[in-house]
């Protein structure tokens, strides 16, 4: 295909050429003390990324390599988590817990609200005994877009006196949003490099406070390669349980830098006006019926991901195929309960005003060439949106 190819998916994301230049290089020794200093910055800018003073951890993995790292660290087998449900990534942690001897707990939802803390809170407060050992909470569950409120959950465990680990996945959610490691009182996150961190897919990133640590430390050990405890030394080379993944790193520490000539504060504004202009596409989008928000409430709508539901005979896997082989848009689809009847616009990592424009009037001529009912100015709506939120900012600096 002529042209730029538009990835919109939410994960992988579109990487920067810095970090591109940056991974374009031979590898170095291990002893080199250039390796070692890449290393160490890389871990201290990621505790800083999460808002922890606790332990970075890093492996060559992806995001479902970070669930088993972490539930191998604070559970052993026969062990009870327990696992609200939100969407088909929280299902999936579920599935994958349950695969490692783990026996799961669930709270039932409808993949179209967000967590109730209280529902968790009401959950703990019946186990008197303390058989769950952890909660495992999604920020933003990547299949339904849907984010959900941490802290709240935080406070649910702490009202019902309950001693069970937080763990939270912020795989789609970190570096493009708020999130409080320490301030919240999470003991375990997990992160990916693929999304808001906007590096290539390869590294699963996880942070542990010094609770989570104490946990892991009193558990038979019956792994190695996810093992925290080897890796909390000061050599280099035990901290990957092997050679380091260099190229990633080496875009990592690209990626790292750029955030921090951005600054969190302005990515996270970033990251919500771009949303925010995806929305208003889509409610104008869904005046005639055919298109609509999965998520029912505008508060609890990711800043990185807007899953939209089809109806009728619209087939939302023709819209994607379409998008993509016709327009050279790539935009994700439904999983679980949503294949086929729904798509989902990812809107995080290292992107602009621009290109979210273009996947947008992309999405709007798709919506024209198939015959997709729609309201015929959503385009203009997300212009308009932008053009409010931008002059904001302008006129205070004036």
């Amino acid at each position: 295909m002529i042209g730029h190819e538009f990835l919109h998916a939410p994960g992988p994301t579109h990487v920067p050429d810095r970090v591109l230049r940056a991974m374009h290089r031979q590898p170095l020794d291990l002893v080199d003390a250039r390796l070692h200093a890449i290393a160490q910055t890389c871990f201290s800018d990621l505790a800083a990324v999460f808002r922890t003073s606790g332990h970075v951890f890093v492996y060559a993995a992806n995001g479902h390599g970070g669930w088993e790292a972490a539930l191998g660290n604070i559970c052993v087998p026969g062990d009870t988590v327990l696992v609200p449900e939100v969407g088909h990534f929280s299902s999936a942690w579920a599935d994958h817990a349950r695969a490692l001897g783990l026996v799961t707990e669930s709270i039932p939802g409808d993949w179209r609200h967000a967590i109730d803390p209280q529902a968790v809170e009401d959950h703990l407060r019946r186990d008197g005994a303390g058989r769950i050992k952890a909660v495992l909470a999604v920020q933003v569950d990547t299949g339904t877009g849907i984010v959900n409120d941490i802290a709240a959950i935080r406070a649910a465990m702490d009202a019902a006196g309950h001693p069970a680990l937080l763990v939270a996945d912020t795989i789609a959610s970190l570096g493009a949003m708020p999130f409080e490691m320490d301030g919240w009182g999470v003991d375990v996150a997990i992160a990916a490099s693929q999304k808001a961190l906007m590096c290539p897919p390869g590294l699963a990133i996880l942070a542990a406070n010094a609770r989570a640590v104490e946990v892991s430390a009193r558990l038979p050990r019956h792994q190695r390669y996810w093992d925290w405890q080897p890796r909390l030394g000061e050599a280099s080379y035990m901290k990957f349980c092997g050679t380091m993944p260099e190229g990633l790193f080496f875009g990592l520490r690209e990626a790292l830098d750029m955030i921090g000539e951005q600054g969190l504060p302005e990515i996270w504004r970033r990251h919500a006006r771009l949303a925010g202009a995806v929305g208003r596409a889509v409610e104008c989008w869904g005046e005639a019926g055919a298109l609509s928000f999965n998520a029912l409430r505008p508060a609890e709508r990711a800043v990185t991901v807007t899953a939209i539901r089809t109806a009728g005979s619209v087939d939302a896997d023709r819209i994607r195929s379409h998008a993509r082989q016709q327009l050279g848009v790539s935009v994700a689809g439904g999983l679980g309960a949503l294949a086929g009847h729904a798509f989902r616009i990812g809107h995080l990592g290292d992107l602009n005003e621009p290109m979210i424009l273009g996947c947008l009037a992309a999405l709007e001529l798709c919506f024209l060439e198939l015959g997709v009912p729609h309201g015929r100015h959503g385009v203009r709506a997300a212009i308009d949106y932008l053009a409010a939120s931008r002059a904001e900012p302008m006129a205070a600096a004036a």
